[in-house]
């Protein structure tokens, strides 16, 4: 699984004009699963998500994490981060998962975050749909997780 996360001031997710999903301090994370990616690949990216220390201390220096702040999860499918763009003009979708395994995981994902005892609030987008994703960067700081590839 990948995990693109960007540290926010805040972040809403809309579909069809109406908001469906938004966080103060935290992160906006946009998600995708991989072929072959289960719920252990999941659990070991939220794991690592949750404890990922991007927000500053009283010093300036990145040693907190967003369960440490009780900061909240915006939580985005995004199956283009699964892209294969090494040749040509046109990326190639075919390393992510397949819709059905890719909503599975995504909806897991969501509701092991929510019984994140230290995050504030859990939001989502919708999977499969078009979403307009609005933020205030934070920095901007933005890391790329991923799980060891199988």
């Amino acid at each position: 699984m990948i995990a693109l996360l960007q540290r926010v001031r805040q972040a809403a997710v809309h579909v069809d004009s109406v908001e469906i999903g938004r966080i103060g301090h935290g992160l906006m994370v946009l998600l995708c699963a991989e072929r072959g990616d289960t719920e252990k690949e999941a659990d070991m990216l939220l794991k690592r998500l949750v404890n990922y220390r991007v927000f500053s201390d009283p010093c300036g220096k990145m040693n907190l994490s967003v369960s440490a702040i009780g900061g909240g999860l915006l939580l985005v499918p995004q199956f283009t981060l699964a892209a294969d763009t090494k040749s040509g003009t046109r990326p190639s979708f075919s390393p992510a998962a397949p819709p059905d395994l890719g909503k599975r995981l995504f909806d897991y994902f969501v509701e092991k975050a929510q019984e994140q005892p230290d995050i504030a609030k859990v939001a989502t987008g919708r999977f499969g749909a078009d979403m307009q994703v609005s933020l205030v960067n934070d920095g901007p700081v933005t890391f790329w997780l991923e799980t060891p590839r199988r």
